[in-house]
């Protein structure tokens, strides 16, 4: 079976330096936040090109901490994608505010900018985009826009590390920038980990302390908080793959050059869209997500099971969105307001990616996924 990843290839080649990692760590007797922490954050804030990096519990805690540190409260608004994973919108509701959704680019897949305008109120006070499947929004007209209206603007990066708009890596852009390091991330750790980015100090000083129950002081709690500090050997874990991200990142994107090559037959014959990277931006390729064309959710679900039947693994990144969640059901949002999310979450799958995919695992893909859609029609 050909996995969607298979982290036990990283392992392989880092095993040696992950494990020495891993025991400095555990014969240093500091396990939470200290040096190994702050070694990591001054690292990955050098690598991002920001002034601050703030390790966190996991990135769901991220996004809420930046709720809390820029005031967001019950009554507020903040514009973000229905097509997500739902920590994006639950850390709104998290904060007590109020998710509001616009629709998405069909080609990009994230918040299309240009439907944005629309959703801003009085109550609105950021906008909340989503750097989806490691290819970032479009972050000049966004941060445009949010300047007009006096709006802070959250870098929802958990799938984007490392991909760049313009000459500035995501998380570098916004006011906050907020990661994930889940095991399944481009720079995974071994467990859960997150991080915050800003170049605002002020900002910076309240991230730290609501990371610590609202306190620089030990015992000292100026502001509320939470509990949601980074340990010492995540970040352990984190120093010893930071080297790496670039060159898995390159790798990511020869795999994805590999299936547009591939899979080309079937973009000819029309039976499926192979992902697109906008203008101005570089992509990590966190999923390798294609369409297909014309499909209801219901065959694009019998188009998973048949590959799986084939040895290929292939996963459903997102197949319902927030808006029809029943977490948001009072929201009132009409499916019809959203005609470019309905369908993509019909028809988006996405094939296995990570950097030691083989060239021949690829082909079987490839050959498995034509040999479905070729020979059977469109359930549409």
């Amino acid at each position: 079976m050909i996995p969607i990843l298979d982290l036990t290839r990283q392992y392989s080649a880092l095993k040696a330096d992950l494990e020495s990692a891993l025991l400095e760590v555990a014969e240093s007797g500091q396990y939470v936040l200290g040096k190994y922490v702050e070694r990591f954050e001054k690292e990955i804030a050098a690598y991002l090109g920001v002034k601050h990096a703030i390790g966190c519990a996991n990135g769901s805690d991220a996004l809420y901490i930046a709720m809390e540190a820029l005031g967001i409260r019950a009554g507020d608004e903040v514009i973000t994608t229905p097509f997500t994973f739902v920590a994006t919108s639950e850390a709104v509701n998290r904060a007590g505010a109020s998710p509001v959704f616009a629709d998405i680019d069909p080609v990009t897949f994230n918040i299309d900018v240009s439907k944005i305008e629309a959703k801003i109120t009085p109550r609105t006070k950021a906008i909340l985009p989503v750097h989806l499947y490691g290819q970032p929004a479009d972050m000049d007209a966004l941060m445009t826009l949010a300047k007009k209206h006096n709006l802070s603007v959250v870098e929802d990066c958990a799938q984007s590390i490392g991909a760049t708009f313009g000459k500035q890596m995501t998380g570098a852009i916004g006011t906050i920038g907020c990661f994930s390091f889940f095991p399944t991330k481009n720079l995974g750790a071994m467990g859960d980990g997150g991080l915050l980015t800003t170049n605002d100090d002020a900002l910076a000083e309240k991230l730290k302390m609501i990371r610590v129950h609202g306190s620089k002081q030990r015992y000292l709690h100026e502001i509320f908080g939470i509990n949601s500090r980074l340990d010492a050997m995540q970040a352990a874990v984190l120093s010893v793959k930071l080297p790496h991200l670039d060159s898995w990142a390159d790798g990511r994107r020869a795999v994805a050059k590999r299936y547009d090559e591939l899979l080309k037959p079937l973009v000819d014959a029309g039976l499926i869209e192979t992902p697109v990277v906008g203008k101005n931006r570089t992509a990590v390729f966190h999923q390798y997500t294609i369409r297909i064309k014309g499909a209801t959710g219901k065959w694009r679900d019998e188009v998973q099971a048949k590959l799986k039947d084939a040895g290929v693994m292939a996963m459903i990144y997102y197949p319902i969105p927030q808006y029809n969640q029943p977490t948001h059901a009072h929201l009132g949002c009409k499916a019809s307001d959203y005609p470019q999310t309905e369908r993509t979450c019909a028809e988006v799958l996405s094939l296995p990616m990570f950097p030691e995919l083989t060239a021949a695992e690829q082909q079987q893909v490839a050959d498995a996924l034509s040999g479905i859609l070729v020979k059977q029609p469109v359930k549409a």
